[in-house]
């Protein structure tokens, strides 16, 4: 598939780039696969050697002919070491811990078992994976599926409230430009009378 020259950005596409959580996700111009890395890594403050991948299903990128056929926007994800491509909301990779259909959640199960606390230190990926967890399948895992069930229900309420507490600050944010740029207009109008 050929890119048309309505998509161009000079000589560059627009991609999406995201790290292995999916919690970070920026946006990239670049006219090469290494272009796109350079940016890539720099955005989200990678060094050393990287992979790439088709975020919606792990497929590799590491041909510049195929880099081209990409189209515009395409969400590309970043993998740095040994982390590995895992399909969104499906497994959560805690360290020491083997991911094997679900069953990585075992060591964060009875972490969290063990003190239901930390749950609130959790972060979004993590959060929303607990959260759409099937307690009925983890029993073998936690016996007590109440416990489950509440860790779902309360998974659920952090990641509402951690969503809702960012949308908060990116309000803020773009009060605080709005602001600031209303305040230079001002400086401007005055300097000019």
């Amino acid at each position: 598939m050929e890119k048309s020259g309505d998509e161009r950005i000079g000589d560059s596409f627009p991609y999406k780039v995201v790290d292995c959580s999916r919690e970070k996700r920026f946006g990239v111009v670049a006219s090469s696969l290494q272009e796109f890395i350079d940016k890539a890594c720099e955005k989200l403050g990678i060094t050393g050697s990287v992979k790439v991948v088709l975020e919606q299903d792990g497929t590799e990128v590491d041909e510049e002919e195929y880099f081209n056929t990409l189209e515009r926007n395409t969400s590309l994800m970043i993998l740095a070491g040994n982390e590995k491509w895992v399909q969104q909301g499906r497994n959560l990779r805690v360290p020491g811990d083997e991911v094997d259909g679900g069953r990585g959640l075992g060591r964060l199960l009875n972490r969290l078992h063990d003190d239901l606390s930390h749950v609130s230190l959790l972060g979004g990926c993590e959060l929303e994976l607990l959260s759409d967890m099937d307690p009925d399948s983890l029993t073998d895992i936690i016996p007590d599926k109440a416990f489950l069930d509440q860790l779902k229900e309360a998974s659920g309420r952090f990641l509402s409230d951690k969503r809702q507490a960012q949308e908060a600050l990116d309000l803020l944010k773009l009060y605080h430009t709005a602001t600031v740029m209303q305040e230079d207009i001002a400086k401007k109008n005055r300097v000019s009378q």
